[in-house]
């Protein structure tokens, strides 16, 4: 019951910025939190940045300095500010929305974008 809409992804060359962003819909929660998440070809899926509790931010070592990840709480949106992009950021950028477990809900539960393409080449 939750959609994950995802935009600004593209190609770009070395050293360039791009910025993407995601809007939850449905039945979203209070408690619900929301990130980015990259997979590269033949790569585990890897977590870029995300919004912890109280506004709090976690992000990937590769990615500290270069990216910042924003978000409205009370509207469910996420943005990803990525600059001095790197051909290892080359990936499909998937938003999450994580629902954990509360005294409510006995399983957490993750909802994902349909991913959306970050090329980095010269």
């Amino acid at each position: 019951q939750v959609q994950l809409v995802e935009s600004g992804g593209g190609l770009v060359q070395p050293g360039g910025s791009l910025r993407l962003s995601c809007a939850a819909s449905g039945s979203i929660l209070s408690i619900d939190t929301m990130g980015w998440y990259r997979q590269a070809p033949g790569k585990e899926r890897e977590l870029v940045a995300r919004i912890l509790i109280g506004g709090k931010t976690d992000y990937a070592e590769s990615v500290k300095g270069r990216f910042t990840i924003s978000g409205d709480n009370a509207q469910k949106t996420v943005d990803l500010q990525m600059n001095s992009l790197k051909p290892e950021d080359t990936a499909v950028y998937y938003c999450n929305l994580h629902r954990p477990k509360t005294i409510f809900f006995t399983r957490y539960e993750d909802y994902w974008g349909q991913g959306i393409q970050v090329t980095v080449s010269s």
